[in-house]
């Protein structure tokens, strides 16, 4: 699993560049099948990764038919002046001006899943993609992102499109649906390193495109000015793809990976999976300060609620799951006598000990690994939805049999879509509500995130313990 933030540098174009100009592969005639079908999680991803193929599909006269699984209005989720709605009008004009500088006969689907819910809503892809394949002349040339790009979108929208592939190629297929599925990358030439095991290089195959088709697609390109150019001034509203990523798809050959076999799990095995502790690991390597803890104000300002959300003055003992860097903990430290902090990751575990020297710290992968003893707070901050369904229910026993009678829980979790999240905060404050025996004391729910203390049995309100109360 990648981990990624699309704000960073990312890997020099160049090197990739170099490297490309090393890689003999194959050629990919999308010119030879019946028809091609394009599947884009969100509006741009068919012209970065494939706007060449399209053009090259279209010019010799090949049907060819755009999937658009969402409307991309979460693409810049924190913006004050765009609204999803609008945003997603605005990349609707700007699909259809790309696909026009592309070829004018290309045809498009709109599926309108929501933005970064294609896990939710797998199988509304599944069932949009089989109708459009159906219906497309044989044999169809199906496009779809590499599994692997390290988005999640990307992920699902490659894993239904391989499904359905191999499907084709076995005796439950269509029967008018024979497919070949060509992947695409898009954010690992961001994340990824040139020569390194990152992709299955050996399948990979080039489309290699005449000037005039290079200037069509970066014209269709230059259409996605939502994506390419700032909104406003304002944080939030900087480009998705800048100038420097750009140049990642101005290459005169467009590169896709084919064949292959399918993955050895069921799709549902893989997304019962926790987030590994090798993707928390690779972040670290590339952010050492994990999400900006001690420098963004929407930390501080959350962490300030955190705390004030605690229903006492002080803990005899706390234990922080998912400690980070140890900002929190901190914090913690100075309402409580003794603070254990935990993560699954080593690499930050060092700023940890440095950010809060009175707590002690240590690694573990909750809930297979869990400390002993038991805690008047426990704190789980930002990891329940990178916990699969089984693992989250587990830990949230595991937080109940190490809680103190008089003891709570601090829950709090971000609400918008997360690329390497198994579920959202949303779905693990529902699932905390469903399975502890007792009512939130405190339930704070804004646009950004859920924060709910939940109580052991013998605890008391505050008014309660204070002695307001009788």
């Amino acid at each position: 699993m990648v981990t990624f933030d699309h704000r960073e540098p990312g890997t020099d174009p160049d090197a990739w560049t170099v490297f490309l100009g090393q890689l003999d592969a194959p050629d990919l005639d999308p010119t030879v099948f019946g028809s091609v079908v394009v599947v884009s999680p969100h509006p741009d991803d068919e012209t970065l990764a494939a706007g060449g193929l399209i053009a090259r599909a279209a010019d010799a006269g090949v049907p060819v038919r755009l999937v658009l699984a969402t409307d991309g209005e979460n693409s810049h989720a924190g913006s004050p002046t765009v609204s999803p709605a609008r945003m997603a009008a605005l990349r609707e004009t700007e699909t259809v001006a790309a696909m026009y500088s592309l070829h004018a006969a290309i045809t498009t689907t709109r599926l309108r899943i929501p933005d970064g819910g294609l896990r939710e809503h797998r199988d509304a892809l599944t069932t949009g993609l089989v109708e459009v394949l159906t219906a497309m002349p044989s044999p169809v040339l199906l496009v779809a992102p590499w599994a692997g790009d390290g988005h999640r979108d990307h992920r699902i929208a490659g894993e239904v499109a391989r499904e359905i592939a191999v499907r084709s190629a076995t005796a439950d297929a269509h029967a008018d649906a024979d497919v070949t599925l060509a992947e695409y990358p898009i954010w690992l030439w961001h994340w990824g390193t040139p020569g390194a095991a990152d992709a299955p290089w050996d399948r990979a195959r080039a489309v290699h495109l005449t000037t005039e088709v290079r200037e069509r697609r970066s014209r269709a390109l230059d259409a996605y000015r939502s994506q390419l150019e700032p909104l406003s001034g304002a944080p939030g509203d900087e480009p998705v793809v800048d100038a420097r990523h750009r140049r990642h798809f101005e290459r005169p050959v467009e590169l896709f990976f084919t064949g292959g076999t399918p993955p050895a799990t069921s799709a549902q095995a893989r997304e019962d999976s926790s987030r590994t502790r090798e993707s928390f690991d690779a972040h670290y390597a590339r952010k050492p300060g994990g999400w900006d803890f001690e420098g963004s104000w929407y930390e501080q300002r959350k962490r300030a609620v955190t705390v004030s959300a605690l229903p006492r003055a002080r803990f005899r003992s706390a234990l922080e799951l998912g400690c980070a860097t140890g900002v929190l903990t901190r914090a913690i430290t100075e309402r409580a006598d003794h603070v254990l902090g935990i993560d699954i990751a080593e690499a930050p575990l060092d700023a940890a000990r440095a950010n809060a020297p009175a707590a002690t710290f240590a690694r573990m992968t909750v809930p297979d690994e869990w400390p002993t003893g038991t805690f008047e707070l426990v704190v789980l901050s930002e990891i329940g939805y990178y916990l699969s369904p089984d693992d989250l229910d587990r830990t949230i026993d595991r937080i109940a049999t190490s809680l103190d009678p008089d003891g709570v829980l601090l829950a709090c979790h971000w609400r918008h879509p997360d690329t390497e999240a198994v579920s959202s905060g949303d779905a693990v404050h529902a699932r905390l509500r469903e399975r502890w025996p007792r009512g939130a004391t405190v339930t704070h729910v804004e646009e950004d995130f859920v924060l709910e203390v939940f109580p052991g049995p013998a605890a008391a309100s505050v008014a309660h313990e204070t002695g307001l109360l009788g």
